[in-house]
């Protein structure tokens, strides 16, 4: 079941049949430092992890969707997390996979999420965190209109160096 539909890709709902890219991406130990996660996640969590979803933003307060693109091929995932209805505002994170990158997945995965946020859900603002060396995100997301307003110093420790973390907020 497609959610959202752009040109190039779709967005759905997180299935049990994509439990093998997502094992691969969640535990690729780059994904692992960007998400703060020094763990990896076993089968069994993720699979538990995708049965208990209830794929309801109101109740999970997070929506995680698998972007696809024309093939249906796996491509990406976006979430919405860290929402909070009462002050109308959502985390915005993007993952595309390795192989997928540099071909405007992102761009108009970006692109429906925002709309999604704003016209269906009735927020007032996205904000999403970047570290300052990833480059490519950071372009993205001013490429979508967010606004850096915000800089947090030696905030991420990725291997034995500090690196900035980067704030970025669209307000509608």
């Amino acid at each position: 079941m497609t959610f959202k539909t752009g040109e190039k890709i779709g967005l759905r709902p997180v299935e049990p049949e994509d439990l093998d890219v997502l094992s691969e991406w969640e535990n690729d130990p780059e994904v692992m430092l960007l998400g703060n996660n020094l763990t990896p996640f076993s089968r069994f969590f993720l699979e538990q992890y995708i049965l208990g979803a209830k794929n309801n933003i109101y109740e999970d307060k997070q929506l995680r969707l698998v972007i696809e693109n024309r093939e249906k091929e796996v491509v990406g995932l976006i979430d919405l997390f860290d929402f909070d209805p009462h002050h109308r505002r959502a985390a915005i994170g993007i993952l595309i996979g390795k192989a997928h990158r540099k071909k405007g997945y992102a761009s108009e995965a970006m692109e429906l999420i925002i709309d999604y946020g704003k016209n269906t859900l009735g927020l007032k603002q996205l904000y999403g965190t970047v570290d300052d060396n990833n480059q490519s995100s950071k372009a993205l997301f001013l490429q979508k209109g967010f606004v850096l307003t915000g800089k947090r110093k030696q905030w991420n420790l990725r291997g034995r160096e500090w690196t900035d973390e980067d704030f970025f907020q669209l307000v509608f």
